[in-house]
């Protein structure tokens, strides 16, 4: 993992490492750990729709559309890569932090 924190950048966009904690009261950024940003969704953790509600909260987040979001690892983990199309490093670091 790199040491500048969980964004980084790519030819497309930014890609983020998240700790996602399904299951919490409301959908919100809690801080980092373990060099990832948490992600607590209200989502339950099955048929994917925790995944769904990540996708909706860094796209709404992001002010991008959900199709401009991927989950691009750990699908059926806690720890989560997406990738986010159309993006800066600096648009990213300023509405998640």
């Amino acid at each position: 993992m790199p040491d500048d924190g969980p964004f980084r950048p790519t030819t497309r966009g930014v890609r983020i490492d998240l700790r996602v904690i399904p299951r919490s009261p409301r959908n919100t950024f809690d801080g980092l750990r373990d060099g990832r940003l948490v992600l607590r969704v209200t989502a339950p953790p099955v048929d994917h729709a925790a995944n769904e509600s990540v996708v909706a909260v860094i796209a709404d987040a992001l002010g991008v559309p959900k199709r401009s979001v991927r989950v691009m690892a750990g699908a059926t983990s806690r720890n989560k890569t997406v990738e986010v199309d159309g993006v800066t490093m600096e648009r990213v670091e300023t509405r998640l932090r």
